[in-house]
């Protein structure tokens, strides 16, 4: 994955600048990551990845959601549960978006976004095989009920909202948010495990070396980070306010 530290995302501006807009989730922002197949590194613990991410993310942030097709891939029982415990927590500090919201025209207007949508992905609707299934339905729900914002960490649905006119995925109003832009977020609350995030990114972003000849370094990525952000958003101790 590439990280982009040359212009002001608007999506991320926008939601640290007020928190308290719904955001949806890709699944592997609940999963811990393991890349072992592409480094000599051990994959993430449930536990290291919940202390580190999970439980800072859901504090900072309110309205997170996800579809019921991601929920779906939440196949570990650790996982599953902690999602399960934030939905029925009070207040809920997770929504679980379900398609049987939708009215029937709702659902009909669906169906036509699943279909411009999964012709650029390996999910097949006539199948409705798994590869992919989580990204096509949750983007297709999202944008019939006019939400705007996706957090994701994979290729894909980046490439589907961001490339929405030219792939004619009806996604043109969607706007991304990386999970590298909320660890430098979490980061500079200088609320959490600062040590933690870092090795979080240097895991995700920086670990192979075509990743390190494409990425900046930790230090690198907070630096070019605040020349895009700082000046927008006063970072003090424990807090965020605007400048």
């Amino acid at each position: 994955m590439k990280v982009d530290t040359k212009e002001v995302n608007p999506a991320f501006l926008s939601i640290i600048e007020n928190p308290i807009q719904k955001v949806f989730l890709d699944a592997n922002f609940f999963i811990p990551p393991d890349r072992s197949e592409v480094a000599n590194v051990k994959a993430y613990s449930f536990a290291d990845f919940k202390a580190c991410w999970l439980v800072p993310l859901l504090s900072e942030f309110p309205e997170l959601a996800i579809h019921e097709s991601v929920y779906e891939e939440l196949v570990a029982d650790s996982v599953k549960n902690y999602a399960d415990e934030q939905a029925a927590s009070n207040p809920p500090k997770l929504m679980i978006h379900y398609d049987s919201e939708l009215t029937s025209a709702e659902d009909a207007l669906r169906n036509t976004y699943i279909g411009k949508i999964a012709v650029h992905s390996l999910y097949d609707p006539t199948r409705d095989n798994a590869k992919d299934r989580g990204e096509v339905r949750s983007l297709s729900f999202m944008v019939v009920k006019h939400f705007l914002f996706f957090a994701a960490n994979d290729s894909l649905p980046i490439r589907l909202i961001e490339d929405a006119a030219k792939l004619g995925t009806g996604l043109d109003n969607m706007q991304v948010v990386q999970m590298y832009e909320l660890i430098y977020y979490l980061y500079k609350k200088d609320k959490y495990d600062k040590k933690a995030l870092r090795v979080l990114y240097k895991y995700q972003y920086y670990l192979t070396r075509g990743e390190k000849q494409l990425n900046p370094d930790w230090g690198k990525f907070v630096e070019q980070m605040d020349l895009l952000y700082k000046e927008r958003l006063l970072f003090t101790e424990g807090s965020c306010r605007n400048v």
